[in-house]
């Protein structure tokens, strides 16, 4: 990527292609299969689901469906976790072998595969993540994109606004603007000792370091 315009061409093209991932309602015979790559997961083997779903798609010659992983859903006591968008459906405590029900019962059949729902804590089986208790209350903002995306995929982090920050900081604001937005913001760096971030902003801005 050279360019700014570059940058917005990918977001555009790539965010129509990733539409299915956040649009319920999306317009398409295309299915993703997103696989929890996180630390919790892949130590239960969310790796070796990855790789037989890939391997039963590829011989069953099933098209219009992709295996994605992505980061961390959150809810690592529930994983390995598997959603299918855009129906968005959730599979928790997914094994490797459960890897061919998936595809025949799911993408080919067209049912749940009732048994690898996840139980809320009132035992009734749920659906769709957003529908627990656990997230119910909860608005992720830096971690949005967790469980959307393919953390390792540059493409799709900037189809879901990726970079954007940067490019207004850097195109569209003075050195004063930004450092009056993180003043105004409270933030604080520097690991644990917590000093004020404005502060070091302004010492890089004075040329004092």
């Amino acid at each position: 990527m050279k360019s700014l315009e570059e940058i917005k061409q990918i977001r555009e093209q790539k965010r129509q292609e990733l539409d299915l991932r956040v649009n319920l309602s999306a317009n398409t015979v295309e299915k993703h299969i997103l696989v929890c790559h996180g630390t919790g997961c892949t130590s239960s083997k969310s790796e070796d689901i990855i790789n037989n779903l890939r391997r039963i798609i590829e011989e069953k010659h099933i098209e219009n469906v992709r295996v994605i992983q992505t980061g961390c859903f959150g809810l690592c006591a529930k994983g390995p976790i598997v959603i299918i968008r855009p129906e968005d459906i959730f599979y928790s405590m997914v094994k490797p072998e459960d890897a061919e029900e998936i595809i025949n019962t799911h993408i080919i059949e067209g049912r749940l595969v009732e048994r690898l729902l996840c139980k809320d804590i009132d035992g009734s089986l749920v659906q769709r993540l957003d529908d627990l208790s656990f997230y119910k209350k909860q608005k992720r903002i830096a971690l949005k994109n967790c469980g959307k995306i393919d953390p390792e995929n540059i493409d799709e982090y900037i189809a879901f606004d990726g970079y954007k920050a940067l490019e207004k900081v850097l195109f569209n604001m003075s050195q004063d603007e930004v450092i009056d937005v993180v003043t105004k913001s409270g933030l604080r760096g520097r690991g644990g000792a917590g000093f004020l971030t404005r502060k070091e902003m302004a010492i890089y801005k004075n040329g004092r370091r």
